[in-house]
């Protein structure tokens, strides 16, 4: 006990030091791989530890002895009996912290740092965004009859899976170390699915572990999972594998509860995976309905949602001061409420700055993962403008970070307002409508927005672009499934339903019109949540045949009406009546599971039309 009185020098007894021999060998491994751009390839981070730990018969030329055999833990057991990993080869690092996760981020991928903010910089490779081409649905009896199968899922054999499944395992297995992150999707624990990630990067580890909503650590100690992710994504698809069409490949089992991905280290393959598995069980097995969509809830408990497609307002919108933040992007409404299915939010960073967007600017820290961003070598100061990588630069950080939100994000409120947001860059579509039961079917099958073309193709016209229910690149049921169930849950709750276009206002984008100011949109909302919107006087609005508002207090009246404030150097009923041709076109294919009343609700462009 010498070393415990007071003045005494006695030197730290370092027991779990490896022999010096053993300790260059690892600075050296260490060194080479920080000099490869191969992260996969990997040292084990258990060599330190486990050239020391227990170990017997050292000797000056095999100073790590000999290793007796150890007990291996549940997750080891669990992914060896279903998977057959190799855990006494691949280090299997569970539940890792995100210090942690920083670390080997760091050392081993390549295009890793921390930035000014403690934020971690993370590079997806070739793949920047979703291959959507490259979804596939395992065909199966059980889910058979109820998949949307078509463009957005396309069937794959049971064999050609477990080809790649094996092909992903194999890959996995040649690696030094490899993750498995534990969570769920849900916050209300009667619908929850437990999920678990096996992943080869540090980058994908902590990405889920930031989506994923996060186990208490007595709810990690007995977790066994419904739904399992193998993410080989740095390792390719075999092209020559039946109906494979490139070397990506991001396939689902519902009867086997996996999903395999290949070819992409894209991270956000896996959230919308998830998505898509939660757009199946929720209406197959519970009736839930699933929602691409955000939400708020007001002082009264009263909830609004937002649906819509990407560049619509839904994260700017539901970021409120004066309402807690429910979610941003995925949720679920049931018999009881409305939940977050997320434990993180995944927003957008092109443009970003703290005047724009200060709750996600200040999210931007410590735990955070940046992907594709570019920063100043030297400060490590992100620019948010910068596009080099991509346009579709992103961050994913814990839903707690953003100061104003509901946690637990559930609410027992069920919607007073559903919002179905646009973008019409053509200036046609009202800045606000009210919709009655037929017309939100339709709208909300529809999913309009528009984008502005690039200008390199010559095309100076505005892109129509519909994704139905808006999420259609996640859709596991036929739309009219989706709509359907939202219809009757309006009925039974008595939402007030609205179509709130976020674009151009006096006439087209190409043709003298402007974006609608964004304080007339928060006012718009205002008077929704405040009730006064419901009572104005409405009038029709003409080939839509919506109900439009004659005033909104903070708002010109004439701005209500395109009509009215129409300035543009196009004709104006042409523009409507154009407009109008395209819903009508794109709500063909759905017209075989569609009644009448709601083929009817759409805009009526021409007296062709068989009405």
């Amino acid at each position: 006990m010498t070393g415990a009185i007071k003045g005494t020098q006695t030197p730290p007894i370092r027991t779990a030091s490896p022999a010096p021999l053993a300790e260059d060998f690892v600075r050296q491994i260490v060194a080479k791989q920080q000099r490869t751009n191969f992260h996969s390839s990997s040292l084990k981070t258990a060599i330190p530890k486990v050239m020391v730990a227990h170990s017997v018969n050292k000797t000056a030329l095999h100073p790590s002895g000999v290793q007796p055999q150890r007990e291996h833990t549940e997750i080891e057991e669990e992914l060896h009996d279903k998977a057959h990993i190799d855990y006494d080869r691949v280090a299997i690092v569970a539940n890792p912290s995100v210090a942690a996760l920083y670390e080997d981020a760091l050392v081993y991928e390549t295009g890793s740092a921390i930035t000014s903010t403690g934020a971690l910089s993370a590079y997806s490779g070739a793949k920047t965004g979703r291959s959507p081409s490259d979804k596939r649905i395992v065909r199966e009896e059980n889910s058979e009859s109820d998949v949307w199968w078509g463009p957005v899922n396309k069937p794959m054999s049971p064999d050609i899976w477990r080809i790649n499944r094996e092909r992903a395992i194999d890959y996995l297995n040649t690696r030094n170390r490899i993750y498995v992150v534990d969570g769920f999707a849900g916050w209300d624990e009667r619908y929850r699915i437990g999920v678990r990630v096996v992943c080869a990067r540090a980058y994908h580890a902590l990405f889920m572990r930031n989506m994923l909503i996060r186990p208490s650590r007595e709810e990690l100690e007995g977790f066994h999972p419904d739904y399992t992710i193998y993410n080989a994504g740095a390792f390719p698809a075999n092209r020559y594998t039946k109906g494979m069409t490139s070397a990506t490949s991001v396939a689902i089992n519902f009867a086997e509860k996996e999903m395999v991905i290949l070819g992409t280290e894209y991270a956000g393959e896996m959230k919308k995976g998830i998505f898509t598995v939660l757009f199946y069980e929720m209406p197959v097995k519970h009736n839930v309905l699933t929602l691409h969509s955000s939400a708020n809830e007001g002082k009264n408990g009263d909830v609004t949602v937002f649906f819509g497609l990407s560049g619509t307002g839904k994260t700017t919108l539901s970021a409120d001061p004066k309402r807690a933040l429910i979610g941003d992007d995925e949720h679920c409404w049931s018999d009881r409420g409305v939940f977050n299915i997320e434990g993180g939010c995944y927003a957008k960073c092109i443009g970003l700055s703290a005047e724009k967007e200060p709750d996600i600017f200040g999210a931007i820290r410590f735990g955070a993962i940046l992907e594709n961003v570019v920063f100043d070598p030297v400060t490590r100061v992100v620019d948010y403008d910068d596009f080099t990588l991509t346009e579709n630069t992103r961050c994913a950080y814990p839903i707690e970070y953003i100061e104003n939100t509901k946690i637990p994000c559930v609410s027992s409120g069920h919607p007073t307002n559903i919002i179905l947001l646009t973008c019409d860059a053509r200036g046609v579509l009202p800045p606000i409508s009210k919709l009655n039961t037929e017309q939100t079917m339709y709208h909300f099958i529809s999913g309009y927005t528009s984008k502005m073309a690039g200008t390199e193709d010559g095309v100076t016209e505005p892109q129509a672009t519909f994704s139905s229910c808006f999420a259609q690149p996640f859709l596991a049921l036929h739309p009219m499934r989706y709509a359907r169930m939202l219809a009757d849950k309006i009925a039974e709750h008595k939402a007030n339903a609205w179509l709130l276009n976020t674009g151009w206002v006096g006439a087209g984008a190409t043709t003298g019109g402007k974006r609608c100011p964004l304080k007339y949109t928060r006012a718009i909302l205002d008077a929704i949540h405040s009730g006064e919107l419901a009572k104005a006087e409405f009038e029709t609005y003409e080939t839509f045949n919506l109900s439009v508002p004659k005033s909104c207090p903070n708002v010109p009246d004439e701005l209500l009406n395109p009509a009215r404030s129409w300035t543009g150097t196009t004709n104006f009923k042409g523009e409507v009546r154009k407009l109008g041709k395209l819903f009508m076109e794109n709500f063909k294919k759905y017209e075989d599971q569609a009644t009448t009343e709601v083929i009817k609700a759409g805009p009526h462009a021409c007296c062709c039309h068989n009405h």
